[in-house]
């Protein structure tokens, strides 16, 4: 009952959120799943047999939040801005492909810094722009509406 509760709340989070706050709920997804994905990693620094699968479930999420939010730039209005990011995007999934593949824990670690800083500054963006019309939203986050 509580896990349904739970879903319905995160439901409603998303279908009522505004722009802003869409990227945020997928930049807090993707940080989660690659801190899971480093949580699987044993003391010799290679994961657990028995965690595989959930590793590679959490990379493949991280991986398939970040390709939302590359589909969600909008490169004519963005500019540098929406190239810098898709560039990173780009290396994001680079390194998450290549972590996956060698089971290495810094890629990740440096992966889910990166999106954390990021985090923080989408958070900050949302903010500021909490209280504007939607158009004025999608303008100053660089995304399409």
């Amino acid at each position: 009952m509580y896990t349904q509760a739970y879903s319905a709340y995160q439901d409603t989070n998303v279908k009522t959120a505004s722009q802003g706050k869409l990227v945020v709920l997928l930049y807090e997804g993707a940080v989660r799943h690659l801190t899971e994905a480093v949580s699987f990693f044993n003391d010799e620094g290679k994961v657990d047999p028995s965690h595989i699968e959930k590793f590679g479930a959490d990379i493949l999420k991280t991986q398939e939040i970040i390709t939302e939010l590359q589909v969600s730039l909008n490169m004519d209005a963005g500019g540098d801005i929406a190239k810098s990011l898709m560039s990173l995007y780009v290396y994001f999934n680079n390194e998450l492909t290549s972590a996956h593949i060698s089971q290495d824990k810094k890629k990740l670690e440096f992966v889910c810094n990166m999106m954390t800083q990021l985090l923080g500054s989408w958070r900050a963006a949302a903010n500021s722009t909490a209280n504007a019309p939607a158009a004025v939203v999608r303008s100053a986050l660089d995304i399409q509406g």
